[in-house]
């Protein structure tokens, strides 16, 4: 059976990365694995729209209302429901760079505590119970504080989305460390997250020494012998 394998974290924190690395090594290993990354932001007409979002078009963060901005990233994955589908019917695993906790996570930063527990459920009853997604098996938390993925996010070569440094999520930074917050929560709360730390003290771990941590927490799930 096909593992769902989640990887998140706040923006720099080198998820686009490591997934590559863990798909990549996945495959080396003799494993059918395919990647999604998300948003789409050129796959799909939702995935457009964020990006015109994050550019700035429909107003700033506190423009917004978090429920509908919801809708937009929900609708991406709606969108590429097929794709997902099918990848986990003809793959051992499958590892997706953000998938519906980045949804809540980000929405979640918006909102008072009263609210970001109405909004979560929200977001699971139309990600999972409405549009049918399914749950991941395992999600690995990158974390890295924001100070640090702020100077990461300065290095990131032009995105397809944006012609900015950063978009309207990336340059703000209390609402990064909200974000990061509510990752923190999710990770100590949820049995099937695990943590991944991407400092040593105050050292940058390598990108090698994370994707070592990441592959045996991946491994963990998807079993040792290939399918």
């Amino acid at each position: 059976m096909s593992v769902l394998v989640t990887i998140e974290g706040i923006d720099g924190s080198g998820k686009g990365t490591q997934a590559t690395r863990l798909v990549e090594a996945m495959r080396m290993s003799g494993r059918r694995c395919e990647l999604l990354s998300f948003p789409r932001y050129r796959e799909t007409e939702f995935g457009r729209k964020i990006g015109d979002f994050l550019n700035g078009r429909f107003g700033q963060l506190d423009q917004v209302n978090p429920f509908l901005v919801s809708l937009l990233f929900a609708g991406d994955r709606l969108e590429s429901k097929p794709i997902l589908l099918q990848a986990l019917s003809e793959n051992d695993l499958v590892v997706c760079d953000r998938y519906v906790a980045s949804n809540v996570a980000h929405q979640g930063a918006k909102v008072n505590l009263k609210d970001r527990k109405e909004l979560t459920a929200w977001i699971h009853h139309v990600e999972h119970a409405l549009y049918g997604l399914p749950h991941p098996d395992r999600t690995l938390f990158l974390n890295l504080p924001v100070q640090r993925a702020a100077e990461l996010i300065a290095l990131k070569s032009q995105r397809t989305y944006t012609e900015r440094v950063a978009d309207i999520q990336e340059a703000d930074a209390d609402y990064l460390q909200q974000v990061h917050d509510i990752y923190m929560e999710l990770s100590a709360s949820n049995s099937n997250w695990h943590r991944i730390d991407c400092l040593d003290g105050n050292e940058l771990k390598s990108v090698d020494q994370i994707a070592t941590e990441v592959w045996n927490h991946a491994l963990s799930v998807v079993g040792d012998t290939p399918c």
